[in-house]
Parts: structure tokens; sequence; C-alpha cells
């Protein structure tokens, strides 16, 4: 990835190189409109967890739709989880996924296969036969419960040269929960979901990966034992990365309200465990900023904390976040936030760069109202936020994919 410094503003060079004139998406890209100074350059981000809901939930979200979400706001490649109708199980079923990248994508869109038969647990997938088209193997939505059958797809994937992506949860510890077991569930009568469902699981597959010695990546960490354990493993020198959202980053259950925008999957921790977090991004052991954008229907999250289903959106309004809430602020620099967003995603899951970039006004506030979203997801735990920096234009290969 080029210095971060080298990308702040646009140069002669760049000008040149993008200098026809822009017709519409997919048109050549043209920067001479813009006035450099007041515009800043970024490098393209990748999100390596998002919910495009194709095949199987298309009343939630499309190829197009999601895909579009992500240009706007500045992403050029993605990560797509399977927990999808067919789930992408085997080829067969792959297939059908993507052919809707294909017809659909405005961006790159990199698969992840799922672990195992259906995400049941209970029969491994054909790994090998995917491997060659997708860029991991999630049970996504599900925690593999089975110690024997992580066992065994880790080292299924150690033969393939392939990484587990876990998403970590214990069910037998849930008891029903669906917030954090914290402050706000305890006043107003809630179920809480306790931080060693997500931590426990992450200590088993480690000391898995320990003795198979197979690449793993840890989905949305939440919780300050998380951290450390990462942290651990990675002075240990095991082939460990994580990723948390831009939610657990900025906000705890102490925001929480009486809704479903909420509602996500892990919940929003204690200030403790968001601290946590921070130091874990400045510090290198969380490796990746991911935003787990996971539309829903309006009627599915209408429903209030304990019925509406888990999931937020959150591409639109990710970088925002950070640099408002973040960088702005002086928590984290710029380059920091970006390597989570730019260069370590990438190279995790070997997603190339390519021509791609974003040119952001970041001194232009706006209001987060979900009803300009391009996302058909509209359930945002940030609505009505105050944050600054737009994104005016998302170019990938040289080519526009989205121009505000």
């Amino acid at each position: 990835m080029k210095k971060i410094n080298e990308m702040q503003h646009a140069n002669t060079e760049m000008l040149a190189l993008f200098s026809a004139p822009a017709t519409g998406y997919g048109a050549e890209a043209s920067l001479s409109s813009f006035d450099f100074p007041t515009y800043t350059v970024l490098p393209g981000f990748c999100d390596v967890h998002v919910h495009f809901r194709e095949p199987g939930f298309s009343y939630k979200e499309t190829m197009e739709t999601g895909s579009l979400a992500a240009a706007r706001g500045g992403y050029t490649a993605v990560c797509t989880m399977p927990n999808l109708n067919p789930v992408p199980d085997s080829l067969a079923n792959l297939q059908a996924q993507l052919d809707r990248i294909r017809e659909g994508a405005c961006i790159r869109v990199y698969p992840l296969g799922a672990i195992t038969v259906s995400e049941r647990g209970e029969e491994m997938a054909d790994l090998e036969g995917m491997n060659p088209f997708v860029v991991g193997f999630s049970d996504d939505g599900r925690g593999v419960q089975s110690d024997g059958m992580m066992r065994a797809a880790m080292r299924k994937a150690k033969e393939l040269g392939a990484i587990i992506v876990a998403h970590c949860e214990d069910n037998s510890l849930l008891r029903g929960g669906y917030i954090h077991d914290g402050d706000y569930a305890k006043a107003h009568g809630h179920r809480g979901i306790c931080s060693e469902s997500e931590y426990g699981q992450i200590a088993r597959d480690l000391a898995l990966v320990e003795e198979i010695g197979c690449a793993y990546h840890v989905c949305h960490i939440s919780t300050k034992e998380s951290v450390e354990l990462i942290r651990a493993a990675k002075a240990k020198g095991l082939d460990v990365t994580c990723e948390t959202g831009p939610h657990y980053l900025t906000m705890t259950d102490a925001d929480l309200q009486e809704h479903g925008r909420f509602k996500m999957n892990p919940p929003l921790r204690a200030e403790a465990d968001r601290l946590a977090l921070i130091e874990g991004v400045r510090d290198g052991t969380i490796d990746c900023i991911a935003t787990d954008h996971a539309p829903h229907s309006a009627a599915e999250k209408a429903r209030g904390l304990a019925q509406s289903a888990f999931g937020v959106v959150g591409l639109e309004t990710a970088f925002a976040v950070l640099y408002t809430k973040l960088i702005k602020t002086g928590v984290l620099p710029m380059e920091t936030v970006l390597r989570a967003l730019v260069e370590n995603p990438r190279r995790r899951f070997g997603i190339p760069m390519g021509n791609d970039f974003s040119v952001w006004n970041l001194n232009e506030s706006f209001t987060v109202d979900p009803a300009d979203f391009a996302s058909m997801g509209k359930a945002t735990p940030f609505e009505g936020w105050e944050l600054q920096g737009k994104c005016v234009l998302t170019v990938m290969d040289g080519k526009v994919i989205y121009k505000a």
C-alpha cells in the first residue's frame, strides 16, 4: 500500500492519469474538477465481514444495493459471509453466489465458504472443492460448538493453505440472552449475553491453532478478554488475526435504547471493553476494522431489543464514524485506522489493492439519516449522529463506481 501521507492529496501524476470526464458508474475517473486543498484522497477500503444476502434473502439486500452501499462508503473490496440460501457449503451451492457477484456487484466481492454443511456444525463442508473460489471458511452467525469438528476443519484448512474465520460463540453460555449482560440489561429487565460466551470459545480455538498450526481469524471481537487472549497468542507467534467493528469502538451498552437498531451479535459491551478494543487497534493486536454490515427488513428490526433480528448496517457510515469519534478527537491516528481498513485486511485475505481510491471532504458535516442509504437495510445505531467526512467519489481500477 502507498504510504498514507502520499495518499492524502492528489498529485500532478494522479490528475494526469485520470483526466477523462466522468459520465457515470464505470466511467473513467476524472479528478480535475476537485479542489484538492479541500478534498482528501484515501486508498480504497476493504471490509472482510459483510452480508449482502444473496442468494436467498434479497428482501433484505441485493448484490447491487450492498455493493453500492460499500462504494458510497469508500470501499472497493469486501468479503461476504456464507449464511445464505443455499449455504455455500459445496462448489455447486457456491456457484449461485458467484453468479450473483458477477451479475450485480460494482466492487470486488470475495465470498467465504461455510465450514460445515448448512452451517449446522455436524458435517464438514466441501472445503477442498470451494477453496480455489473463496478467501476463507466460516460458519459466521454460528460458533462451531464441537471441539472435534473445529479441530478437523483446522487440519483441513492447513492442508489447503486456507484460513478459518471464526464467529466465536459458546451456545451453552447464551441462556437466551440478546444484549450484553451488563448494567443496562439489569436495569431494564433484559436477558444478557455474558462475555465468556465469546472469549471462552476464542480460548478453545487458540489452543487448537497452537496444536495444529493453521491460519485463523476471529470475527467481530467485543470483549477485553478477547483482546488479551489474541495479544498473548500473537506473542507466541501463532498465525492469528482478528477484527472489531466501528460500533464496538465508539459505543457501549450505556448507549442502548429500546429499539432493534441497537441489537447486534456480539452485543455492545461495557466501557472497559471499548477501551481495550481501542488499545488493541492502537497496538496492532486488532488487525482489521470490519462493519459486519448485516441488513434486515424494517419489520425484522421493529420488534425491540428482545425480538428483533440481530444485525445492523454500517458500510455507509464506517469511516465517518471512525474519523469523527476517534481520528479527529486524537484517540487514534489516521494512519492506524487506515491500516486496519486497507492494508491489513487485504494482506490477510490476499486481496489486491488495484488502482483504487476514494475522495473525501473531511470538512463536511452531516446527520446520519438511514433514508439516504443505498443499502436496503436501514437499522443503524448511528441514526441521528452528527458526523464529519463525506465520500464524494470512489474509483476502482480507474473506473468511477460512486460519485456524489
